[in-house]
C-alpha cells in the first residue's frame, strides 16, 4: 500500500501516492470521512494525473479513514487506504476579559472554550510583587471570580489552556480593584 499522509495538522492533511494512471488512462476515486461515523464519508473524483491532494476542513483529533481507488480503463489496480488522526487543536486563549471590579474581586472570562482543553488555570498576583495565587478551572467554563483582593491595586490575571495533550498556551491581562470604602 503506497498511499500515506504527510503535513499533518488538526483540520488538515496532504495524500500523497504514486503514479498509478494518467489524464489518459483513468481517474481516482476518493472516499473518506471519519472512521468512527462510516456515514458521512465523502466520495471525491480525482484526475489521473494527480498524485498528492490536500484535505481540509477536518476535525481535530479524529481518526480518518482514506480509501483510494484508481479508476483504470487499462488494467486493475487494487484499492489503496490509510488511516490518518489529526492532531489536537491547539489555540491559546485569544482573549481575556476583565470586568465587575470591586474593591476586593473581580471577574474574569475568556475565549475560547475548545473539546480538547482538558482544564484552565488562572494565575493572579498584585503589581509590582510575586506572590501568586492560582485557581483550578474546569475546561468546559469560560469564567471565575476572583476574590480576597487589596483594593486600589493592580493585578497581573494570566489565563492558561491547558490541553488534554498535555501542551499550555497563556494569555495575560491586567486588572485593577476600586478603592475601598
Amino acid at each position: 500500500n503506497h498511499l500515506h499522509a504527510t503535513d499533518i495538522t488538526s483540520s488538515s492533511f496532504r495524500l500523497v501516492w504514486p503514479q498509478l494512471l494518467s489524464q489518459e488512462t483513468g481517474y481516482y476515486s476518493l472516499q473518506y470521512g471519519p472512521a468512527a461515523d462510516p456515514a458521512t464519508r465523502r466520495t471525491q473524483q480525482l484526475s489521473g494525473a494527480l498524485t498528492s491532494l490536500v484535505l481540509s476542513e477536518l476535525a481535530p483529533e479524529t481518526t480518518y479513514e482514506v480509501a483510494l481507488i484508481p479508476e483504470s480503463n487499462v488494467r486493475f489496480f487494487p484499492p489503496q487506504s490509510a488511516r490518518v488522526t489529526t492532531l489536537a487543536e491547539e489555540i491559546s486563549p485569544v482573549q481575556v476579559l476583565i470586568s465587575e471590579a470591586g474593591p476586593r474581586s473581580f471577574h474574569v472570562s475568556w475565549a475560547p472554550v475548545l473539546d480538547s482543553v482538558a482544564s484552565f488555570q488562572v494565575l493572579y498576583g498584585p503589581l509590582p510583587g510575586n506572590s501568586v495565587e492560582v485557581l483550578e478551572v474546569d475546561g468546559r467554563h469560560n469564567s471565575t471570580v476572583v476574590e480576597h483582593l487589596a483594593p486600589n491595586s493592580t493585578y497581573l490575571v494570566t489565563v492558561t489552556a491547558i490541553y488534554r495533550s498535555g501542551k499550555e498556551k497563556s494569555l495575560s491581562a491586567k486588572a485593577c480593584t476600586q478603592e475601598g470604602e
